[in-house]
């Protein structure tokens, strides 16, 4: 990941992304550089619009996010349910040790 995230604070900068540029800064960043995993980064980012891949990154994201979010909402509506059956139960059983106090006392 750091490859990519030296990458991505080059192109941020304005900066060339090369090989020589990339090794900087991770060396900057105190990460061991793999030459092999450098070039085949710089190699792969040939040509690639690095603003519209993180446009539509953010958009399979954000689309991504949703069902999850509202999965997350119904989880949480059962799950107060169970809280608030689990009250009701500790309730008559409160009740229930009460009267059963009123045998021996």
């Amino acid at each position: 990941m750091e490859y990519i995230y030296a990458a991505m604070l080059l192109h941020k900068a304005g900066k060339e992304i090369n090989t020589n540029t990339v090794k900087a800064v991770l060396t900057a960043a105190g990460v061991q550089v793999d030459e092999t995993r450098v070039k085949a980064l710089v190699a792969a980012l040939e040509g690639v619009d690095i603003n519209e891949a993180v446009k539509k990154a953010a958009t399979v994201t954000a689309v991504a996010a949703a069902p999850a979010a509202a999965a997350g909402a119904a989880h949480a509506g059962e799950a107060k349910k169970e809280d608030k059956k689990k009250e009701d139960s500790k309730k008559s059983e409160e009740s229930a040790a009460a009267g059963l106090g009123a045998l021996f006392g």
